[in-house]
């Protein structure tokens, strides 16, 4: 397990590195860029963003909604294609369920992933998310996290 990953706030310092960030050509039709998360993170309101460092380094990209008071919705996860196979993912998505497991009230954690991508299914399984079918457009499937009540 990496050391030294942890989530940061995204601000006038780092955005522009976030945005240059990118996964591999194989990996585009999974996640959309770092330019259009932060887009919707400067302009939805329900939504957050944290950028993923790495030894100091913007190595990738968390955008979450508040669906509801009881549920966020996690709409993008990226790491960079040169720090990708590390483990920074794991260590990333762990540090990203502690800061949501303090949040009042919040209940559940879902994140949708293309049904093609091999490695998502056992890799959100073993956070402890699990599958409900596939999205109300039939396109992604949806996975949930369930939080013990605080």
């Amino acid at each position: 397990m990496p050391m030294n990953v942890q989530l940061r706030e995204v601000d006038h310092g780092n955005y522009e590195q976030l945005s240059d960030l990118e996964v591999f050509a194989e990996q585009e039709d999974y996640v959309a860029s770092n330019l259009w998360s932060l887009a919707q993170a400067a302009y939805e309101p329900q939504c957050t963003a944290r950028a993923i460092y790495h030894q100091d380094q913007p190595v990738g990209l968390f955008l979450w909604h508040a669906a509801s008071p009881h549920k966020v919705a996690i709409w993008r996860f990226m790491v960079d294609k040169q720090h990708q196979h590390q483990g920074i993912g794991r260590q990333a998505l762990g540090l990203l369920l502690e800061e949501l497991r303090r949040s009042p009230g919040l209940t559940q954690v879902e994140i949708c992933y293309n049904p093609e991508n091999p490695l998502a299914a056992p890799f959100y399984a073993s956070f402890g998310f699990q599958e409900q079918g596939m999205d109300q457009d039939n396109e992604d499937m949806l996975a949930l996290l369930q939080l013990p009540v605080a």
